[in-house]
This record gives structure tokens, C-alpha cells and sequence, in this order.
């Protein structure tokens, strides 16, 4: 199991990934805009966040810190846009530790499979902390 951070920035992502692997002395890694992801019919960027960054991540020493730019439709509060992520091999542990960090939280995105992943969800637990859980093969 592995976790990692997910930093969110309101349309200047790009700047600031540069600017990360820089400090650390790392590259930028897959970095997609919300253009480039796989078509969602439940999803369709607007023409205004097209170019923002859908993702985009560094790694260096055992850490990976992930980012990605807020669309439009969502609120990046600068001091809450940092999110821890956990990832594990084990899909049965990416379920329990989804349901039991959902108990008196809210559930932003169900556990469903994705173009990244068999197994993902994100869920802002009773604490306000916001935690995105996934499967990795």
C-alpha cells in the first residue's frame, strides 16, 4: 500500500508541476490535459478547460506527489487542495478502506472503474479530509 498526494490548483497546474520537479530535482511524468483523457460520456470538459491539466505527476526519493487542475465546475479553496491518495494491489482492501472512510463522510465518486484504474473512488471523510482510494495492478 502506498500513499501519495494529490495537490489541485485552479488552471495554473501546469506552472506549478514545473515548478515541483524542479525543487525536487525530478521530471514531469504523464502529464494529460482534460483534451487528451479517453471520452466520458458522463464527463465532457468545457472548451475552457480543455487545456488545464487533468494530470500530471513527479516522483522522487519514495514519494509521488500527483496534481491536476480543478474544471470549472469544481472549487479549488487554496489550504484544502492538497488530498491524500491511497493505492493498493488489493481491490478488497480498496473497498474496505473506501466504506469504512465514507462512515459519516460523503462519497464524491463512487468506487467505479476508470480509464486509470479497475478501482477508484474518492470520498471526504467525517473529518473533511478528502481521500481518493485506488486499485493498482
Amino acid at each position: 500500500m502506498r500513499l501519495e498526494m494529490f495537490i489541485n490548483f485552479n488552471g495554473n497546474c501546469r506552472e506549478a508541476v514545473e515548478f515541483y520537479a524542479k525543487v525536487f530535482k525530478s521530471e514531469v511524468q504523464n502529464l494529460l490535459t482534460y483534451a487528451e483523457m479517453p471520452p466520458d460520456p458522463d464527463f465532457t470538459p468545457s472548451e475552457a478547460d480543455k487545456d488545464k491539466v487533468m494530470y500530471a505527476h513527479i516522483q522522487f526519493s519514495n514519494m509521488t506527489l500527483m496534481f491536476m487542475d480543478y474544471t470549472s465546475c469544481m472549487e479549488c479553496v487554496v489550504g484544502n487542495n492538497v488530498q491524500p491518495s491511497i493505492s493498493t494491489t488489493d481491490k478488497d482492501e480498496v473497498t474496505r478502506i473506501f466504506n469504512e472512510l465514507k462512515e459519516g463522510g460523503v462519497v464524491d465518486f463512487e468506487l467505479m472503474k476508470t480509464f486509470y484504474s479497475d478501482l477508484y473512488g474518492c470520498v471526504r471523510d467525517k473529518f473533511g479530509v478528502i481521500w481518493h482510494i485506488l486499485h493498482v495492478k
